[in-house]
């Protein structure tokens, strides 16, 4: 079997939507193993390497376990993987509403204009801000969303003058968070606010509920 028809999982698991506009709807989550980036706040470190292969067919049969029109493929970086735009096609084409969480590293231009795309902006405090594409903005439309986990006051001001300068607002919807425990949550909503950004602020409502617990 060919690598391009398989690709390596680190997880796959039945969720509420933690995070983004489809925010506490039961979901289906393939996580992929491997990542490029090394984000100081990263908490999916065990999915940097391990993981099993698994055949789309296997993929599938295990998603279709769990009774939700929902799926978020995520990593890790999937896109690291060359097989996940394929993946990501064939879930589009099998009913399923399709979500990718990307990390705004890699080239977003081939993945399948059904698939709505998360995309970080990595900000200084996550030590990898030189890791991003930004040609990857063109690819955005108003289907999509771009992220930006905020760590400090600092990054807030870089991420709200970065907004201003690419004028995201009126691309996509976005998304500001405050990085977990580096943060406080009312922090970063005084500062919205304050500035009247044209942005969500969101939580991750499964830290909320259940912590750093992997596959939650």
């Amino acid at each position: 079997m060919s690598n391009d028809n398989r690709l390596k999982i680190t997880e796959i698991f039945f969720s509420l939507q933690g995070e983004a506009l489809t925010v506490g709807i039961p979901t289906t989550f393939i996580r992929l193993s491997g990542c490029p980036l090394r984000c100081q706040y990263c908490d999916t470190g065990y999915a940097f390497s391990g993981g099993e292969w698994m055949s789309f067919d296997e993929i599938l049969e295990q998603v279709t376990a769990n009774k939700t029109g929902y799926i978020t493929v995520t990593g890790g970086e999937p896109l690291a993987q060359k097989g996940c735009i394929d993946l990501l096609s064939m879930l589009c084409d099998t009913g399923y509403k399709v979500s990718l969480e990307t990390s705004g590293a890699l080239d977003v231009s081939a993945v399948d204009s059904r698939v709505v795309k998360v995309m970080d902006i990595k900000t200084p405090g996550s030590g990898e801000e030189k890791r991003n594409r930004l040609q990857n903005i063109e690819f955005i439309c108003g289907q999509d969303q771009v992220k930006f986990v905020i760590c400090d006051e600092a990054d807030y001001d870089w991420s709200r003058e970065f907004l201003q300068r690419h004028n995201l607002s009126e691309r996509c919807e976005v998304l500001f968070s405050p990085s977990f425990e580096q943060l406080t949550a009312t922090d970063l909503a005084d500062w919205i606010l304050r500035d009247g950004l044209p942005v969500r602020m969101q939580m991750q409502l499964h830290k909320l509920l259940w912590g750093d617990q992997p596959g939650k």
